[in-house]
């Protein structure tokens, strides 16, 4: 897998990873916490990938008794200037259509957070729609433009801009980390963004642009055609002036990605637990890690979606995704289906006893 860093951070002067502080999760009590895990009365490793979640949130905390609490959901939300060109079976105008439903509890997220007892937030990162002077308690205006240019005739969007979103990405979830919120999930919404993923997922892997690419919001044969022969002609222009993740995300990315990348970095800074939804979230998490390799440390990849490129893309980030449900929405829907399972994995250390405590033989 190929990762581009920035090494250089002098390359862009007004940007500094040096922000954000991320701290790799230490190895020097992963014996005792396995050891807390391993002795809980179940059989070794009877568990599976809870377990692992576990020591996670162990490590990330720094308790044998992690708890969460006041969890989050941001939903980004961004416009893609190549959505205009036939990528995606929906118009354009879904996306602040969208935006709209979210606010009025209409979309499947709002079921889910109802559901689990968890807040909403949802940003206009760079939708093409002017939304006036919306009210409402849940909705952030952070626009940074009415979407990005076609990449496949120019950069998507300036390098200021690409910093920009990064850095409001960044100040939301510090915004929101004085609600003593200890675990964010991340969502998006735009039409167009699986073709911003897949390339953004195809020049940071090295993965082969064809198995990156999938059907999104659903297009047919031929629509799947013209969307790949068109993510060629994007990837072909940009590929040789991509030497860092931020020139990949200037020339693919999207306002959402790009903010939802930021976020992301904010949260392990501050070692929130990050909950990564499906191919979009993946790919601002390839962004985020691309910059800051510790970040992916402080991350739970909550399912493997049905669009074509994401299986491959877990594998590159070596992540093992908790469900595997056929889901290809977005919007935070698979973060909050496996929110229960994260929980699980903490009242397992809080609530299970050992076999020492319980009087139970534990095998010999």
């Amino acid at each position: 897998m190929v990762f581009y860093y920035i090494e250089n951070q002098s390359l862009v002067s007004n940007f500094s990873l040096s922000n954000f502080k991320i701290t790799p999760l230490s190895t020097t009590e992963n014996a005792y916490y396995q050891h807390v895990i391993d002795f809980k009365t179940k059989p070794l490793g009877a568990l599976g990938l809870l377990e692992k979640i576990a020591l996670q949130l162990c490590k990330i905390q720094k308790t044998e008794k992690p708890f969460l609490q006041n969890p989050n959901i941001i939903v980004f939300a961004a416009d893609h200037g190549v959505a205009r060109y036939g990528v995606s079976a929906y118009p354009q105008d879904v996306t602040w259509q969208m935006v709209f439903n979210f606010l009025q509890g209409g979309a499947a997220i709002n079921a889910f957070c109802e559901q689990n007892d968890i807040h909403l937030t949802v940003v206009d990162a760079g939708v093409a729609h002017d939304f006036g002077e919306i009210t409402h308690q849940d909705f952030i205006a952070a626009k940074q433009a009415m979407g990005t240019q076609p990449f496949h005739l120019e950069k998507a969007m300036s390098l200021e801009k690409a910093i920009n979103s990064l850095e409001k990405g960044s100040d939301l979830v510090k915004k929101i980390a004085q609600k003593d919120c200890n675990i964010i999930g991340f969502g998006e919404m735009g039409i167009g963004n699986t073709s911003s993923a897949a390339l953004i997922m195809a020049i940071v892997t090295g993965i082969p642009l064809a198995d990156c690419v999938g059907r999104g919001t659903g297009v047919n044969d031929e629509g799947l055609v013209k969307k790949l022969a068109i993510l060629e002609t994007a990837y072909n222009l940009h590929i040789e002036n991509c030497d860092n993740v931020l020139d990949i995300l200037q020339s693919v990315g999207g306002f959402e990605i790009a903010m939802m990348a930021g976020a992301m970095l904010q949260a392990a800074a501050e070692r929130r637990v990050i909950l990564v939804d499906g191919f979009i979230a993946g790919a601002a998490a390839l962004v985020a890690v691309g910059l800051a390799p510790a970040a992916k440390d402080y991350m739970v990849f909550c399912h493997v979606g049905a669009e074509l490129g994401h299986r491959a893309m877990l594998k590159a980030l070596a992540a093992l995704p908790l469900l595997d449900l056929g889901l290809r929405l977005g919007e935070g829907t698979g973060a909050l289906l496996a929110w229960p399972l994260v929980v699980s994995s903490a009242r397992l250390m809080n609530e299970m006893a050992s076999f020492e405590s319980a009087g139970v033989s534990h095998k010999t």
